[in-house]
């Protein structure tokens, strides 16, 4: 089995501005992407949300053939939530 190396994904809250609504930004050295805030979810859920986005976006969650999932938790500082890839 061929080793993959894969980037943790850190995901920050930003409040809402005069021309914004809240958002949540997921980030890893490779990229980032910025999504809007679904209040339908829970806060962690918004989390995951913006760190799939960026995942699917890096094309890290299908891999010749095989599926990864993302397992996370907050920050210490509580900052944001910090997201590593794992074979599902």
């Amino acid at each position: 089995m061929s080793h993959i190396t894969r980037q943790a994904i850190v995901t920050k809250y930003l409040g809402p501005t005069n021309h914004r609504g809240s958002r949540i930004k997921a980030k890893c050295q490779s990229g980032s992407i910025t999504v809007s805030w679904d209040s339908n979810l829970h806060i962690n859920e918004n989390h995951t949300a913006a760190a799939t986005a960026l995942a699917q976006k890096m094309g890290w969650l299908m891999v010749d053939g095989r599926k990864f999932q993302l397992l996370g938790g907050a920050m210490p500082d509580s900052s944001g939530n910090c997201y590593v890839i794992v074979p599902a």
